[in-house]
């Protein structure tokens, strides 16, 4: 094949696919499909203006007739994948512009600046208000300025019907704070932000959700350390299990945040703030036996990775939470109260508490900013409950 003016990227995009860990025989199936393209578009005198979404569908819609290609028949859909991936690179590279994609309803790349720089919202809390958002806006039209207090209201009640109390929520704080940003802009009335419905939500008032100590062993001892994936979920299962760490504590977690000499690890958790906490010596050998010998050879910052090509840190909190999951079922662990990686932090702290732990270590451990968080794990310890409880008047003392 003749890629034409292609051909000096090409080179580039290999060895970004073998930089990432694709084995060989990939990398030359990427390639060839990446030629192809190139092939495709100097036959039919596109530029690089032309290279667009709608020229990959083209592509994948047209009866090969390039030299070297499957002559007279479509090419198939992994073939369109793979140049898609390849346009992709293009447009990092700042080759092409990139691809026009279909722009959301409502300013929320505007809405984003404006969190980040006027209220200083973390970049995690920002992906989290525009992806409710996003699901949100497209039934409310295009026009803010029509916005009423009732349409607001109907709104936001027909859309989170049936959802979660959680995710609820979340969505009346991103459309709360949307709409002050709006009224910033005079882009709508101001005061509509108060005509949002609050959803309830009683703190402390559920109990919260663990396991015994030998499950907990249980769970962890389950992974198969003869293989790379078990070495790294061990070594994630021990950091939760040990030092109660939030999913997103781990999936943060860089290299230069271990401290090997003093055994310490730098969690930087909510409000962005730094702590240093003590490395446990199951937990340190796990992480230790991990970047030895399961952890690809690649040069990223972030500790754990998924371990098939390409190699990339975890993008999402799910993801240990799915870890968790899958170790629980493992383990056979029957009906747990949750299968999330938040049930290995409220263990840690019921466990901590039961074995005599104060309230305050407990706390400086999770990092709550408040005793009162720290609290709700004392309503599972019988003993120190005994120990406070008052007797019933006139009846028999406790």
């Amino acid at each position: 094949m003749q890629p034409g003016a292609l051909a000096k990227h090409l080179a580039g995009f290999t060895q970004e696919l073998e930089s990432v860990g694709y084995a060989q025989l990939t990398v030359a199936g990427y390639s060839m499909s990446a030629a192809h393209f190139a092939e495709w578009a100097r036959r039919r005198d596109q530029g690089e203006a032309d290279w667009s979404a709608d020229a990959i569908d083209r592509f994948a819609r047209h009866r090969c007739c390039c030299f070297g290609g499957r002559r007279w028949h479509r090419v198939s859909g992994k073939y369109v994948r793979r140049v898609r991936r390849f346009i992709h690179y293009l447009e990092r590279q700042g080759v092409i512009a990139s691809c026009a994609e279909a722009q959301p309803v409502a300013p929320l790349p505007e809405f984003s600046d404006w969190l980040a720089l006027h209220r200083g919202v973390s970049a995690r809390t920002i992906e989290r208000y525009v992806g409710a958002l996003s699901r949100l806006l497209p039934a409310a039209g295009e026009d803010r300025t029509t916005f009423t207090a009732l349409r607001v209201r109907q709104l936001v009640l027909s859309h989170v019907r049936g959802h979660s109390t959680s995710y609820a929520r979340c969505v009346v704080t991103a459309l709360r704070v949307y709409l002050r940003f709006l009224a910033s802009q005079g882009h709508c009335p101001a005061g509509l932000d108060r005509s949002i419905p609050t959803i309830p939500q009683w703190r402390l008032s559920a109990l919260p959700r663990y396991l015994p100590a030998d499950e907990i062993e249980r769970v962890v001892a389950a992974c198969d350390i003869a293989t790379p994936v078990g070495v790294r979920d061990r070594a994630v299962l021990l950091l939760l299990a040990r030092l109660g760490l939030r999913a997103g504590d781990v999936v943060k977690l860089g290299l230069a945040d271990i401290d090997w000499h003093a055994a310490t690890l730098k969690v930087c958790g909510k409000g962005r703030r730094d702590v240093r906490l003590p490395l446990p010596q199951d937990a340190g050998d796990a992480v230790l036996a991990y970047l030895q010998h399961a952890r690809p050879r690649v040069a990223i910052d972030r500790v754990f990775l998924c371990l098939r090509a390409p190699y990339r840190p975890f993008r999402r909190s799910g993801t240990i939470s799915s870890i968790v999951s899958a170790a629980l079922h493992r383990a056979g662990v029957c009906q747990p109260p949750s299968r999330g990686a938040n049930l290995l932090r409220h263990s840690a702290a019921t466990a901590l508490l039961r074995a005599g732990a104060s309230l305050d270590a407990v706390s400086s451990l999770l990092r709550h900013r408040s005793l009162d968080m720290t609290a709700h794990y004392a309503k599972v310890d019988v003993a120190m409950l005994t120990s406070v409880a008052q007797p019933w008047p006139e009846g028999v003392p406790c």
